[in-house]
């Protein structure tokens, strides 16, 4: 089990605060459970949610506290649009797992950020999301604990290649979001994966335009040399590990590497990772069961039928 100060995995350290600070923080009912006072909404039974215009400009509002822009255009990468990627034979990246097999800072990849929450007090992240390749150009991915606990989230903000303070690439909100009515029923571990499309306020240029995506891949085989990229909740920079991916079970997928600790709920598992790019293809996201794991072992629902199914309609 892991304790989460927001919608996130939670490592060792977390576990020890004291009982102190968590009343102080008044976060938590149980092991995971979401804030009484968080911002939250009702969606539809299907697992849809549509994200009224006028609270995500309240979000993008509240985010300018916590995010800067880079300090001239120029600073801000160009990034390979996925309409222009093809595979290049030899130029995968072979993904050697990481020695030692604990996670460690990396650079920041276009496509990744962490998720901001903005509704009580200063915003901070606790999860990971990453923009992944759809017809509409707008879609992320990331664990549905990550944007539903008793109720869909309202204060999302994601950052995409988030450093040090800084949104290279802007400030973007929810849309709509579309997770797996067994989720809300009774948070099965075997569909903990939601699908988000969002916007930037004041531009109409999609963010798969502006960032980049990654493939996404259903029903991946393994073992698979994989990367894992996401943003600790206490960090201003990611952190990076390399592994195989196994099966844990017919419905999860597991990632062994250390030090991935609260906040990289939702990052993603890539293969297939192009050298020149980054860019790779989600095979799952950090979540499922214990809604992450521990500090040794990561897990993901397996990117089966029912993922598939909620890709397709959340992209129609």
């Amino acid at each position: 089990m892991r304790l989460k100060v927001r919608p996130g995995r939670a490592g060792l350290a977390v576990l020890l605060a004291t009982v102190v600070v968590l009343a102080f923080v008044g976060l938590l009912v149980a092991t995971h459970g979401a804030a009484t006072d968080e911002p939250l909404a009702q969606g539809d039974a299907s697992g849809h949610y549509r994200e009224p215009a006028g609270r995500g400009r309240e979000t993008d509002q509240a985010m300018r506290s916590a995010v800067r822009p880079p300090a001239t255009p120029s600073a801000r990468p160009s990034v390979p649009q996925a309409a222009d990627r093809e595979d290049r034979a030899g130029r995968t990246d072979p993904l050697p797992a990481s020695k030692p097999l604990a996670a460690r800072g990396v650079a920041p990849s276009p496509a990744i950020g962490p998720l901001f929450y903005t509704g009580q007090g200063d915003p901070g992240h606790g999860c990971t999301a990453s923009v992944v390749h759809s017809p509409t150009a707008d879609l992320l991915v990331t664990a549905a604990h990550c944007v539903h606990q008793n109720g869909f989230h309202t204060d999302i903000a994601f950052v995409p290649g988030y450093h040090d303070g800084v949104a290279p690439y802007g400030v973007w909100v929810p849309t709509s979001i579309d997770i797996d009515p067994e989720w809300i029923s009774d948070r099965d571990e075997d569909h903990d994966v939601a699908f988000l499309h969002v916007r930037q306020v004041g531009s109409a240029t999609p963010i798969e335009r502006v960032t980049g995506a990654e493939r996404i891949a259903f029903r991946p085989p393994t073992p698979r040399p994989a990367r894992v990229l996401g943003y600790p909740s206490d960090s201003e920079t990611p952190l990076g590990c390399q592994n195989a991916t196994r099966m844990y079970s017919a419905t999860q997928l597991r990632f062994d590497c250390e030090g991935l600790p609260s906040g990289t709920s939702g990052s993603p598992v890539l293969t297939d990772v192009d050298q020149t790019t980054g860019l790779g293809t989600v095979n799952g996201v950090l979540g499922g069961k214990d809604e992450g794991g521990d500090d040794e072992t990561s897990y993901s629902s397996y990117f089966g039928d029912g993922v598939r199914a909620l890709y397709e309609r959340a992209t129609k």
